[in-house]
């Protein structure tokens, strides 16, 4: 055994040549009943004659065969668990030889934990003050709000204007086309070329304009992009807004009257700043442990984390609307960007299973199954169909391993030194 480098281990390995011609010979008979030969029946062609017209056949089934069983056969031996596909070289093949091959294969690497608990983290609870709950009850009146038609009249300012609208120029891919949309004449969110052209138009009227998108603009496939539109006016809105009084609170639930409702909105904010503020500090636990633990790792578990990243960065564009078959990126190079955040994520994830294998950390059953059964009611589905489902593709062992990932974070957290300010936001470790 040669240990190469790393997480990455190299073999000589010798087939015994007993052991080669027994396996030649099996595959000489297996395929004497499947090939045809003129003037011999079927399964009676000589041995010598298939030998001799499929060599190149025989010889690949038997490198198949005999190569992966000695490589198990070897690393069992050593005690080891190949990750990825082995590499073999140095092939030596000849009639009535030994067969000798080197392999070599990258393994899970063997962490030595140092320190996990104990370590410094930026957290406070959150405070929650009385602007917060009003903006946030601004908010649910906002959307709350009702549209009213106005008399026909020239859009300005404050308008809701109701348009049939498509692009007919820079829109890679399918045109942009909407009947019904509502565009605010100098709204906050509003495009400002909208407003620029709509201002003054009347229902009935159509238009032609161009407008140009932010840089920054939240759909890549706008951003910084000028598009040529067709517009229809169909109509004017004005939003009119709801009080906030008892009537309004009774309306969104539970509630007797405001003041009821100032207390809900106000533990809302704080369990969503509380979350926030855990999770940006767990993120930060785990970058401190990627920091203190220094071990090698597999190339295998990082190629499969930048395909992940790449894969779920192809997904996020493809909501966006952008055409991912005509989507050119520099593969290379992309793959290169990502490689450093991958190789974080991998180790943040081998150390995760580390301390959950240290301190008995996992899921119970019974976690599991409530998992099962949220997603079962969030799909509207039946309980056993799904959990069937989740046991044949794989899923359940994910959702396991997606809690005991997040029972770990909440072990790191609980016995983390907290001080106060506000925690940064790091990217969340990947899990394995």
């Amino acid at each position: 055994m040669a240990l190469v480098e790393g997480c990455k281990h190299r073999f000589e390995i010798t087939v015994p040549a007993d052991e080669v011609a027994r396996e030649t010979d099996a595959v000489i008979d297996r395929l004497k009943q499947r090939v045809r030969l003129p003037g011999f029946r079927p399964g009676k062609a000589p041995a010598g004659l298939i030998r001799r017209q499929f060599a190149d056949d025989i010889r690949q089934q038997v490198l198949e065969n005999l190569l992966p069983r000695f490589i198990e056969q070897q690393a069992k031996e050593e005690d080891l668990e190949p990750v990825g596909s082995p590499s073999v070289t140095d092939l030596k093949f000849e009639d009535g030889e030994p067969l000798v091959f080197t392999v070599e294969f990258e393994v899970a690497p063997e962490i030595e934990l140092g320190q996990y608990t104990d370590l410094t983290v930026t957290y406070a609870d959150p405070e929650v003050t009385e602007e917060d709950v009003e903006t946030r009850i601004e908010e649910i009146r906002q959307r709350r709000a009702e549209f009213v038609n106005v008399d026909p009249r020239p859009l300005e300012d404050g308008d809701f204007a109701v348009l049939e609208l498509k692009s007919l120029d820079g829109v890679d891919g399918q045109p942009i086309k909407q009947d019904d949309i509502h565009l605010e004449i100098g709204g906050e969110d509003t495009v400002a070329g909208f407003s620029e052209a709509l201002r003054g138009a009347s229902p009935g009227d159509e238009c032609e304009f161009d407008v140009t998108y932010p840089e920054d603009y939240g759909q890549e496939k706008l951003a910084g992009k000028t598009v040529h539109f067709h517009a229809v006016v169909k109509g004017v809105r004005r939003k009119e807004l709801p009080e906030i009084n008892d009537e309004f609170a009774q309306d969104l639930g539970d509630f007797q009257n405001v003041g009821e409702l100032r207390e809900e909105v106000r533990r809302a904010i704080h369990g969503e700043r509380q979350f926030a503020g855990q999770q940006a500090a767990k993120d930060a636990l785990v970058e401190q442990l990627v920091d203190l633990h220094e071990f090698p790792v597999p190339n295998a578990y990082v190629d499969r984390q930048i395909r992940s990243r790449l894969e779920q960065g192809l997904r996020q564009l493809a909501s966006e609307g952008v055409d991912i078959g005509k989507y050119k990126p520099n593969w290379d190079e992309l793959r290169e960007r990502q490689k450093d955040r991958a190789l974080r994520e991998v180790k943040a994830s081998l150390l995760l299973s580390r301390i959950a294998e240290r301190e008995a950390i996992g899921p119970t059953r019974d976690e599991v199954d409530r998992e099962v059964e949220r997603i079962a009611r969030q799909q509207r589905e039946p309980v056993a169909a799904v959990r069937m489902r989740f046991e044949k593709d794989g899923t359940l062992g994910r959702i396991a391993g997606h809690l005991q990932t997040q029972k770990v974070l909440d072990y790191l957290f609980e016995h983390a030194r907290k001080v106060a300010g506000e925690a940064e936001s790091a990217e969340a470790p990947a899990e394995s």
